[in-house]
């Protein structure tokens, strides 16, 4: 299960794959590589979530859906948003974004990666309780490596 904590002043638009890395971690020996689209199935919630990081933590009742999402272009405009003129009077703050997925017993020897396409500004990604890490900049590809989580 990933747990993962967008804390931003603009989200603008997501685009997540799961990659599977040709290189089996216990042979060494090369297969296909796959790519996952991982845009379906996400929960998400538009403020801080304390706890929300852990497996255990009960998003049932966060907002089903799928990326891209920019929860920031939701409104309502006003001319107070600290994001200002430069920001289209867009509200800021924290959203969270979590997605639950399994991994079968003979994929669990491979290793696993998450790719992220435009995630803007502070985010820090989180998988099973561990922090895999914080990108402070907007408008940049970043991947995390996934395998052992």
């Amino acid at each position: 299960m990933i747990k993962l904590k967008l804390s931003h002043l603009l989200i603008f638009c997501f685009v997540f794959f799961l990659t599977v890395n040709p290189i089996q971690a216990q042979t060494g020996k090369e297969t296909s590589r796959k790519v996952l689209n991982f845009d379906q199935d996400w929960r998400f919630l538009k403020e801080d979530a304390n706890g929300a990081e852990v497996p255990a933590f009960d998003d049932s009742k966060w907002r089903k859906l799928d990326v891209p999402h920019d929860w920031s272009i939701e409104g309502p405009y006003n001319k107070e948003n600290l994001t200002s003129r430069g920001g289209g009077y867009l509200p800021s703050g924290i959203g969270w974004y979590r997605k639950s997925f399994t991994v079968t017993e003979s994929d669990s020897k491979q290793k696993f990666f998450i790719e992220f396409d435009g995630v803007m500004a502070n985010s820090d990604v989180w998988i099973n309780g561990f922090h895999l890490g914080k990108r402070p900049y907007g408008y940049i590809s970043f991947s995390y490596d996934l395998t052992g989580h």
